[in-house]
């Protein structure tokens, strides 16, 4: 089986298309490749989720062929590409499945065979949730027993990003939509397909729109009460925030010390922080103490923390060095639960 590459992923060729060749689209990762018509309309009938293979062992194949595959082995594909029902049901007996068993595959074989070109398929594979559309026709497989019994090709392949390119991560997903994978047969409906299908389309879910903007309304407000903190409150707070993400301190907390306000150290994973907080401050103080923490080099990062200066401090694009301003701060103390020690102490 050769393979070649293409602008949207490589693909599959198999014989009997041109020149004895047919291409299967393979996966795509990224912004979904439909005409503007169809990235305008995403025009959904229905939509299934199909476990592709059991235990998802034909999952990794099926993605990068751009197929859809199919079981049951033990049934004819003539008798249910004729719609002879009847022999398929006789065909599920033969194979010893309970009267339960039989309702279930019958279903399930008439649904593969049956649902329209607009049935959006869903699967859950390698931590993302994967969707596509299928050609209406059924192809059967190969005589491999452990083969599909039968596919429908997908119609520009498996993709694992919303119509935007973004990644649609099991992470990122409701566990109320992520847990259809726990369904016992092979495909099934989609209870939250609402959310699902926003969650392609990129639509902010209208809750959620709400509550990202009185976060950001807050993190404007915690910002400004940050910025009327007496100097050694906001030592405190920063103090605070890092204790409570974990890190300990193993120096005094400002003082007389002359580079650094805290030392900090992290005992999970062992690494040390110098960090440095300025209620105001420049460009060229943070220059200077960025030359004394290099010079030290005792630590593995770098914090400079302030809340006020005439221009946006710039740090180096080096990871181990950490620039916070007040909205950063903002972020971490609400993080952290001190919106009300904060307000508390408000001058």
């Amino acid at each position: 089986m050769a393979t070649q590459s293409s602008g949207v992923g490589s693909r599959i060729e198999e014989p009997g298309g041109r020149n004895g060749s047919r291409s299967l689209a393979v996966a795509s990762t990224g912004p979904y490749q439909g005409n503007a018509d169809e990235m305008t309309a995403f025009n959904v009938g229905a939509v299934r989720y199909i476990k592709l293979g059991e235990g998802g062992k034909w999952a990794g194949e099926a993605i990068r062929a751009g197929i859809l595959p199919f079981g049951y082995r033990a049934v004819a594909h003539t008798a249910c590409a004729q719609g002879d029902w009847d022999r398929v049901r006789e065909q599920l007996i033969t194979m010893g499945r309970t009267k339960t068993g039989v309702g279930q595959g019958l279903r399930e074989l008439q649904a593969f065979y049956s649902m329209g070109e607009d049935t959006l398929w869903v699967t859950i594979a390698d931590g993302h949730l994967w969707w596509t559309f299928a050609d209406a026709k059924v192809i059967a497989g190969d005589q491999d027993y452990d083969a599909p019994a039968r596919f429908r090709r997908t119609r520009g392949g498996w993709r694992c990003t919303s119509l935007g390119g973004v990644p649609l991560t099991s992470r990122s997903l409701s566990s109320a939509l992520t847990s259809t994978a726990n369904y016992q047969m092979t495909i099934c409906a989609v209870r939250q397909a609402d959310y699902l299908l926003r969650r392609i389309r990129g639509e902010d879910e209208p809750l959620r729109a709400e509550s990202d903007q009185l976060l950001s309304d807050m993190t404007t407000t915690v910002a400004a009460m940050v910025r009327r903190l007496d100097w050694r409150d906001f030592e405190t707070l920063i103090d605070l925030i890092f204790s409570r993400g974990g890190w300990q301190r193993i120096s005094l907390l400002g003082g007389n010390q002359a580079d650094v306000d805290l030392i900090l150290r992290q005992p999970i994973i062992g690494e040390t922080a110098w960090v440095q907080i300025k209620s105001q401050t420049s460009q060229a103080e943070f220059d200077d103490y960025l030359g004394r923490f290099e010079r030290e080099a005792s630590c593995d990062f770098f914090f400079f923390i302030y809340h006020s200066a005439a221009r946006p401090i710039r740090g180096p694009a080096a990871t181990k060095v950490r620039v916070w301003s007040a909205d950063q701060i903002a972020s971490a103390a609400i993080d952290a639960g001190l919106l009300r020690w904060l307000s508390d102490r408000l001058i």
